[in-house]
């Protein structure tokens, strides 16, 4: 199947982010022996455990309760909670052909945009934890912009635009101020596709108000979904999107 679209939108967890190198035991073990504390390893893994089971998994502490890792299992601790992150930036990975298929979009002349379920920020603009992915590993060149509840961030020049504040992926409301701002640009729903891993915020909202939609199950497939298409590698892409005139 071929599909001709303007715009394309991406998931950042377990999509354009892969955290199969993100092994608990490795990142809490290098963060405590750095600052000294190797006897807190088995407590601080027990505590991040603990917040799974509250949550239902590790990606969702992460996109909407981040504040918790830092007060419950890093007991605010300003070293501790800055050096969390430079150690999760280095063990995270890309997904398997990603930089192929956006170099290919790109060519294409294709719109790029992330479009992130990020609850919360913390800390100044363009510090969270996608953007800090996206600079690092050089993604800023296709992505200029990070839509979010927090509001759509500009990579670039570090500023937000609240328009989609409050507004979220798994209630619909966030495709649907995206499709009215698309809308503006000359860009019908149907002319846009969303690619993404999870059914119940990537794909069955985005589908149903008329976006196109593609299911990456490289990493995780968290099963059947409204999807046009199901790919696990993005190389995949190259065969399946071309530009719409």
């Amino acid at each position: 199947m071929v599909l001709e679209v303007k715009w394309c939108g991406f998931d950042y967890g377990q999509c354009i982010m892969e955290p199969g190198g993100l092994r608990n035991p490795r990142l809490f073990g290098d963060l405590c022996k750095t600052l000294g504390k190797p006897e807190l390893i088995p407590e601080k893994i027990r505590k991040y455990r603990i917040l799974k089971e509250k949550y239902g998994s590790f990606s969702l502490i992460k996109e909407g309760h981040r504040d918790e890792i830092y007060s419950y299992v890093l007991d605010d601790d300003p070293e501790a909670v800055e050096l969390f992150g430079q150690l999760e930036q280095d063990l995270l990975d890309m997904g398997e052909g990603l930089t192929e298929a956006l170099d290919y979009l790109k060519g294409q002349g294709i719109e790029l945009q992330v479009v992130s379920e990020m609850k919360k920020t913390l800390g100044p603009v363009g510090t969270d934890i996608v953007s800090r992915f996206l600079k690092r590993r050089g993604l800023v060149k296709y992505f200029k912009e990070l839509v979010t509840p927090q509001g759509k961030i500009n990579l670039e020049e570090n500023t937000v635009d609240p328009k989609y504040k409050g507004f979220t992926k798994k209630e619909g409301t966030l495709y649907d101020v995206l499709a009215a701002e698309l809308r503006e640009r000359g860009i019908e729903p149907h002319e846009a596709v969303m690619v993404g891993d999870k059914p119940e915020t990537d794909i069955d909202p985005a589908h149903d108000r008329g976006f196109k939609t593609i299911q990456y199950k490289g990493f995780i497939d968290y099963g059947d979904s409204k999807a046009d298409v199901v790919i696990h590698s993005f190389e995949e892409l190259k065969g399946i999107l071309t530009k719409k005139e």
